[in-house]
């Protein structure tokens, strides 16, 4: 396989790209700043420190005054780099084993890139592609090489880092990064800003739609087809004024290729990464909302075909039906993954409950998705209870604490994501707490905001943090491919119920997968 930098930027955009099955060592994962007391005991095979949260000091080792955050072998690329607090020490990117970086600038500027130094660098003004969410630095411009990668950050860098990354079969063909590279990219680069601007764009070209009344207590069929194709676009719109928690009692469900067990199977909000709590309008790449239109772009392949709305409330809904279809050889659909998404509460099928709980030494962990098969994880939606007693108290002594000392108290965004893959016994991806993985930061203070953009999206948060919170994080480009099985997590400290039962902090997940035929999640039917 051999990509030139223009296929790398169009991953920036194609969602088609992920039905398509991992090749035989294409993995990914994410270098970050997590705390290093977290690790495997190969002896006992058991967990120590897995709760550890002091996110910000880790490192793979030093090199003189230097960390070493980054290190890869292998042809590959670096899809986001994040930041929560990037400052003017310096980052450097050595590629393919050179000397001299490729990058060599004060790491804040790697998200604005405005404090041009010499003809090294230029300005770059893609807001889309750099955005920054409540804080949180977010960077999403392909860093490539051919065998291999180093990056180091020098004395005074900030606080907080992530990598994500994809790492391409041995053999694989990718240009080495260059200042040069990108600068030739630019007007590509420039493009892509565009077309991510008009994401989820509403109304939507090329929509066949109809009514469909759904009766309380019934299944109805939204969509069906026989005849080999693929969905691009699936859309549903709900009466005007109908209550956001009327939505919860509306199941939507697809199947795929004849099978008797859905492939999707989420309440209506939750399908579109809302909450039946409500949501705001937003537009990220794979999902839209605006006023009572739900709109969903993933590229859904089959060989058949049926979509089913079962109303458990007590009302008949008539809704409009959206679908966006096209033709496919059956061939093609055949070599295809097929779009999975499920709603879940606390799911611990299968798991050894003690290990998990407070004292276990899988603690905080909360299952988000476990599979077995061929596929990619491509998304993640939260829909976080999050409720204490007295929302009027002085936020210093609600805190979460100073240094070493986080007690976690009311935030429940501390916990990390960590996603095992193939039987990993340490996690490809460890990061540094839920926000940060979103794509924001240091977000336990109010006022708390709303944001979206490409790949990450907050459609619900009180000003105060205290009630419903919505959140997605999608993996367009720095999806997770598995061969056998994916186990991913997220660090949850607080009980369902806490402070005596004064407080509330529930989980709900959606995630978004591709999976190969024969696949299928553990601890589900």
């Amino acid at each position: 396989m051999e990509y030139t930098y223009d296929d790398l930027l169009d991953r920036l955009t194609d969602l088609k790209a992920l039905a398509v099955p991992p090749a035989v060592g294409e993995t990914s994962g994410c270098f970050s700043s997590y705390d290093r007391r977290s690790r495997y005991n190969e002896a006992t095979g058991l967990y120590e420190d897995w709760g550890a949260n002091s996110d910000g000091d880790g490192y793979i080792r030093r090199e003189g005054e230097d960390i070493v955050a980054l290190e890869i072998d292998g042809p590959g690329v670096i899809w986001r780099a994040w930041s929560a607090n990037p400052q003017m020490g310096r980052i450097r990117v050595y590629i393919d084993g050179a000397a001299a970086p490729a990058l060599d600038m004060p790491f804040r500027d790697l998200f604005e890139r405005f404090d041009a130094e010499g003809d090294q660098f230029w300005p770059a003004n893609f807001p889309r592609l750099m955005p920054t969410l409540s804080r949180g630095r977010n960077r999403f411009i392909p860093i490539c090489f051919s065998t291999g990668c180093k990056i180091t950050l020098g004395p005074s860098w900030g606080m907080f880092y992530h990598f994500t990354y994809t790492k391409f079969p041995a053999g694989t063909v990718v240009p080495a990064y260059s200042a040069a590279l990108e600068r030739a990219a630019q007007t590509r680069l420039a493009e892509i800003d565009r077309a991510l601007a008009l994401r989820g764009k509403l109304p939507m070209d090329g929509m066949e739609w109809r009514q469909v009344l759904c009766t309380a207590g019934e299944s109805t069929v939204l969509y069906q087809s026989d005849t080999p194709g693929a969905l691009t676009a699936f859309a549903l719109e709900v009466p005007e004024g109908m209550p956001p928690a009327a939505l919860e009692n509306l199941l939507v469900e697809m199947y795929w290729d004849g099978a008797a067990q859905p492939s999707v199977a989420c309440p209506l909000p939750n399908l579109f990464a809302c909450t039946a709590a409500g949501a705001e309008d937003f537009r990220c790449l794979p999902v839209a909302k605006s006023g009572g239109l739900y709109a969903c772009f993933w590229y859904m392949p089959f060989a058949s075909a049926k979509i089913v709305l079962c109303n458990a409330g007590g009302t008949d809904t008539l809704l409009r039906v959206g679908c966006r279809t096209k033709t496919i050889p059956g061939g093609e659909a055949a070599g295809l993954l097929r779009f999975c998404a499920r709603t879940h509460g606390d799911a611990f099928g299968g798991l050894d409950a003690a290990r998990f709980a407070p004292g276990g030494d899988r603690w905080p962990d909360w299952p988000l998705l476990r599979c077995q098969g061929r596929g990619r994880l491509c998304g993640v939606h939260l829909a976080v209870d999050n409720r204490w007693p007295e929302p009027d108290k002085p936020a210093d002594e609600w805190w979460y604490g100073v240094g070493q000392n986080k007690t976690i108290d009311w935030w429940w965004g501390e916990g990390d994501e960590k996603f095992f893959v193939d039987g990993e016994a340490f996690p490809s991806t460890f990061g540094t707490g839920s926000e940060d993985y979103i794509g924001y930061a240091w977000a336990a203070e109010p006022p708390f905001s709303l944001f979206d953009s490409a790949f990450a999206v907050q459609n619900a948060v009180p000003l105060t943090g205290n009630g419903m919170t919505s959140v997605a994080r999608f993996h367009i480009v720095d999806n997770i491919p598995f061969q056998n099985e994916l186990e991913a997590y997220i660090e949850k400290y607080k009980a369902n119920t806490w402070d005596d039962s004064r407080a509330v902090c529930e989980y709900r997940a959606t995630c978004y997968w591709y999976m190969a035929a024969g696949g299928k999640e553990k601890g589900h039917p």
